[in-house]
């Protein structure tokens, strides 16, 4: 086996079983409650989503802040000196400063490591669309690909990851700066639902506006429809904002009409995006022609 490790962080929401399985190292991202911050790890060791949750609905502050080079180089370096060579695939430029970090801390290591190969992915993808493409590097790297045809497979396929994803309440996204306070106000009187995907620059972008719930629900179904590429033997995930029931609901409507897709994996949103979301985001993730 070639001897690399792929290494992502935490706002990739795969579950601590995944993480295992996919033999994977996460570097936890941090997320504020009032006075006191928590490590998100995938096993959830230090705060469960559903505990997050309920802080939020008990109207307590949270917030996430930056993560430095240093937590990155602590991470890589123990790998690199037992001689592994690295491939990260990091959280959207365009959403955080997650991934400038961890490149900024390849480049410092490659200095001080020349034999070892350290190499980074952009992914432009968030949540369990980070997750999605992770998950297809790794079986790509499972079939004996190379460090370096990992790398460029992950760069090919990056802009097919599609993300959709909508939300009960505008109140955290408006917290965030994502929607002014005017439009979350008439948006959340009038029940108005965004229906959003993350575009080729990895950022936010707001799709449609509909009426209610499932009315929401239904629009990414159908935007999926309009955009999956060859649904036979695909993995589609979905992650939610402790709303489950939802989000399996989603899932029955996707095996219903494209019964080939081989396996639909559910998680929670993780604290780290789940700060800016809130609770009842609910995002769907598959490979499409173009996102």
């Amino acid at each position: 086996m070639h001897n690399f490790v792929i290494l992502t962080d935490s706002s990739c929401d795969l579950t601590g079983a995944m993480v295992e399985q996919l033999e994977l190292e996460v570097l936890p991202l941090s997320v504020t409650v009032e006075e006191d911050t928590y490590k998100n790890y995938p096993d959830e060791r230090e705060i469960t989503a559903k505990t997050f949750y309920d802080k939020i609905r008990e109207g307590k502050k949270v917030f996430t802040s930056a993560v430095n080079t240093q937590a990155f180089t602590d991470a890589m370096e123990p790998l690199l000196q037992q001689g592994k060579d690295i491939l990260y695939i990091g959280f959207s430029s365009g959403l955080s400063g997650t991934y400038s970090a961890g490149a900024a801390a390849a480049r410092e290591l490659q200095e001080k490591y020349p034999a070892r190969r350290i190499m980074t992915v952009d992914s432009l993808c968030a949540s369990m669309g980070q997750g999605l493409l992770v998950y297809l590097s790794v079986l790509q790297k499972r079939l004996g690909k190379t460090i370096e045809e990992v790398k460029k497979y992950a760069e090919e396929i990056k802009l097919k990851v599609c993300h959709w994803f909508t939300v009960e309440d505008l109140s955290q996204l408006r917290k965030g700066g994502r929607v002014s306070a005017a439009s979350a106000l008439v948006g959340n009187i009038l029940n108005i639902k965004p229906v959003m995907h993350v575009d080729d620059q990895g950022k936010l972008a707001a799709v449609s506006k509909v009426r209610g719930r499932k009315a929401s629900i239904r629009t990414m179904f159908e935007n999926m429809g309009k955009t999956i590429e060859a649904p036979e033997g695909q993995s589609v995930f979905i992650s939610h904002g402790d709303c489950e029931k939802e989000a399996k609901a989603l899932g029955d409507m996707i095996r219903e009409k494209w019964s080939g897709i081989r396996e639909i994996i559910y998680n929670n949103v993780g604290p780290v995006i789940g700060a800016h979301t809130g609770p009842g985001v609910i995002a769907l993730f598959y490979l499409g022609k173009h996102r």
